[in-house]
């Protein structure tokens, strides 16, 4: 195993934890700034439309997507300033 993924896993754990922290966070701050006051709703809430249930899905995901890319990206190229390979 290359020694550039030797460092690169222990990093990318705590990256991907403090990614998927981060992007809870912005997805609430989203959630919020489109005009809802409450939390953004579950699939098993009862009182909520589907046409909701599937936007706040929909937005979810792409911001933990958008975070996960750049998360990933930001420790690959830190990796390969570090050890002069890329990880993958």
């Amino acid at each position: 195993m290359k020694n550039s993924k030797l460092v690169y896993r222990p990093a990318g754990l705590a990256l991907g934890f403090a990614g998927g922290m981060l992007a809870r966070a912005a997805f609430r701050q989203t959630w919020k700034w489109a005009g809802h006051d409450d939390d953004a709703p579950d699939a098993m809430d009862e009182d909520r439309t589907w046409q909701e249930i599937l936007i706040a899905a929909a937005v979810q995901g792409a911001i933990f997507a958008v975070v996960k890319a750049a998360v990933e990206r930001a420790g690959a190229t830190t990796v390969r300033r570090l050890t002069g390979t890329w990880p993958g």
